[in-house]
């Protein structure tokens, strides 16, 4: 008797705590699904690195050629960097810098 009464209690207890990890978890969901306008406006603020390479090479009128020279690296290393498709060494990222005339901590800002 004593066994089936101790068995009745692990067992509330086991299904008490369920229910709580079950509610605990539909309260994060709830909270997760309301912050999808916060998610969206800091997804709107972040660039990746080849976006912001493009934009600081436009907006400073130049082409990839020219930073491809300047840097002495090919047009399409310079193309690479700006799709994603590969990051610049430390050394080119500095020598961007310096090209664009900005710091390398404003040109990396913003990235994601």
């Amino acid at each position: 008797m004593k066994n089936v009464f101790f068995l009745a209690i692990i067992g509330i207890a086991f299904y008490g705590v369920l229910i709580y990890l079950i509610v605990l978890v539909i309260k994060a969901l709830r909270k997760y699904l309301k912050s999808t306008d916060v998610r969206k406006g800091k997804e709107g603020i972040k660039k990746s690195l080849g976006e912001t390479l493009k934009e600081r090479r436009v907006k400073c009128k130049m082409t990839q050629e020219f930073v491809a020279e300047s840097l002495g690296v090919s047009r399409q290393a310079v193309s690479k960097w700006e799709n994603g498709t590969s990051d610049p060494s430390t050394s080119n990222l500095f020598a961007l810098a310096k090209l664009f005339d900005i710091s390398v901590e404003e040109l990396l800002k913003d990235i994601k």
